[in-house]
């Protein structure tokens, strides 16, 4: 007669596969969210042409409206912060997506220059809070050993956000024959992803699960002012890490089609596909650095390396004497680099968090991502317009190399903290 199997040996497996199925629906709701953050940040720039031939704005009062939600994103993420800790993230993420579907209604009946800037300043509101609250549900709801994929997968989304937003906002205008029409289409994506998040609200909830819960204080040691963390080194080294990595990645974004058709004679449509390509190799590149992530205890090493080839590359393509197909193609590939290090980044702010954190320390860090994109535009800009069309890529390695000093000095203090404790 065949022995049953013990109830331990049944269950052990099906608690694992409860986990794991648990750890994708969180990872894949978090991810889905965070890549229509990236789409907004496109709502407008794809219809300029349009919106220029309706009221004949100049393209210097269009930057304004890029500034304004840049701004408003970066004061809104270090607020969104301890408002994450303070209420919980789902609440806070739901508010986010609500108010992408309010900027893209308003950008749809805008009659002029006022309504453009309600829709960019809306949709920044709704931006800020993305980063403090995708980070804490994933660092609470998801296993360890799936956090580096999980934070792989967060990057990968927003890479897709960015490549999606410009093919749909201007095939829609052009389907429809108007601009207005693709801003009421765009509203649709967030309205379709709430109503998904709060079907699904218990995945998310960042109070509940077997990572939720903040390591215990000890007894009787009085409570943290909530603006402690701020006198930490690793914070605002973080923080810096994030300006000189966007600033490096704002030059690319929108100027390297101009400056390679300027030093290659590459023709501007094919200029086009280097952004892409650049955005496609950083998803790639960060598939990649979910897997070294899980197994590497000097993350400032992964992402010294992984940044300095993309450094490498883009220098390369400064000298202008390779051959115009190649030049572009080293530019695009110069996103792996950076995407690889995406991962070990997300993972070294986690561990310079102190606990109880979580969301006021990744509003505050991730506020560098915008106010790098907000300031590093401008100067790259003026660089072109002076004709150092070389700056543009030497500025990013430049950059690039300044990003990798800051986080090699959050691992230098890290390991110092460390042995202090020990």
């Amino acid at each position: 007669m065949s022995s049953l199997p013990s109830p331990a040996t049944a269950t052990a497996p099906s608690l694992a596969a409860a986990a794991r199925r648990s750890d994708f629906t969180v990872i894949g709701l978090v991810g889905l969210a965070h890549g229509t953050s990236h789409f907004f940040h496109m709502l407008l720039p794809p219809l300029f042409p349009a919106i220029v031939r309706e009221f004949g704005f100049s393209y210097s009062e269009l930057g304004l409206l890029v500034t304004v939600f840049f701004v408003i994103s970066g004061v809104g993420q270090a607020l969104a912060g301890f408002l994450v800790d303070r209420v919980g993230a789902r609440p806070v993420l739901f508010f986010a997506l609500a108010c992408f579907v309010a900027a893209a209604l308003a950008a749809s009946q805008a009659r002029g220059y006022g309504g453009l800037m309600l829709a960019s300043a809306l949709a920044g509101l709704g931006n800020a809070p993305f980063h403090p609250a995708d980070f804490t549900i994933l660092n609470k709801r998801v296993s360890t050993p799936r956090l580096g994929h999980a934070f792989s997968v967060h990057g990968i989304t927003g890479s897709l956000g960015w490549a999606l937003a410009p093919v749909f906002m201007i095939g829609a205008s052009e389907l429809s024959g108007s601009w207005r029409t693709a801003c009421l289409c765009a509203a649709l994506l967030p309205l379709s992803v709430l109503a998904l998040l709060t079907l699904q609200r218990h995945a998310i909830d960042d109070r509940q699960g077997a990572w939720a819960a903040a390591p215990a204080r000890p007894a009787g040691a009085a409570p943290e002012h909530p603006l402690a963390f701020l006198r930490l080194p690793s914070v605002w080294l973080c923080f810096s890490f994030f300006f000189w990595s966007t600033a490096a990645l704002s030059a690319i974004q929108s100027f390297a089609g101009p400056a390679l058709a300027r030093m290659y004679g590459l023709p501007l449509s094919a200029t086009a596909f280097v952004v892409t390509g650049y955005m496609l190799c950083s998803a790639a590149g960060t598939v990649a650095g979910g897997f070294l992530v899980a197994g590497a205890r000097r993350l400032e090493r992964t992402i010294a390396l992984a940044m300095a080839a993309a450094g490498a590359l883009l220098l390369l393509v400064s000298t202008g004497v390779l051959p115009a197909l190649l030049a572009g193609a080293l530019a695009a590939l110069a996103g792996a680099g950076t995407g690889l290090a995406g991962p070990s980044r997300d993972m070294l702010i986690k561990r310079a968090a102190p606990p109880g954190a979580t969301g006021r320390v990744y509003g505050t860090v991730y506020s560098g991502l915008d106010v790098g994109f907000a300031l590093g535009a401008p100067v790259f800009g003026r660089l072109l317009d002076g004709g150092h069309v070389q700056a543009v890529f030497v500025g990013s390695a430049m950059a690039l190399a300044m990003g990798i000093l800051s986080a090699g000095m959050v691992g230098l203090r890290m390991r110092f903290v460390r042995a202090a404790a020990a």
